[in-house]
């Protein structure tokens, strides 16, 4: 059975995002070989969103503050691509990653199924 999720983020610049994440996002990792990183995830939860346009998946990643989270970043160097705003199902931001691509960043307010795991 399924037993884990592994996300890719494709990049222009692999090398300064996977440093990005190991040392500015705190992120463990292992050397698969030749220095390509593989990355362990916190828990994460996955949802089926309804679309009329093209299929495409997203990667959010989620903190439990998302004001402290971004202050913590911001002074780490982070650049924000906008402002926390609030959806209602969470609070929601964007990171610009060294190599040009965006991750989205949220404090979930709806209810987790990690919680009756």
């Amino acid at each position: 059975m399924i037993n884990g999720v592994h996300a890719i983020i494709y990049s222009s610049d692999a090398d300064r995002d996977r440093v990005f994440v190991r040392d500015v996002l705190g992120m463990d990792a292992i050397d698969a070989g030749g220095g390509w990183l593989i990355f362990a995830l916190p828990p994460a939860e996955l949802a089926v969103h309804p679309t009329d346009g093209p299929a495409e998946h997203q990667l959010y990643l989620m903190c439990d503050d998302i004001n402290a989270t971004v202050a913590a970043l911001e002074h780490n160097g982070v650049e924000f691509t906008r402002p926390v705003s609030d959806e209602g199902w969470g609070l929601l931001s964007a990171i610009r990653l060294p190599g040009g691509g965006e991750l989205g960043i949220y404090e979930p307010r709806h209810a987790s199924p990690l919680a009756i795991q």
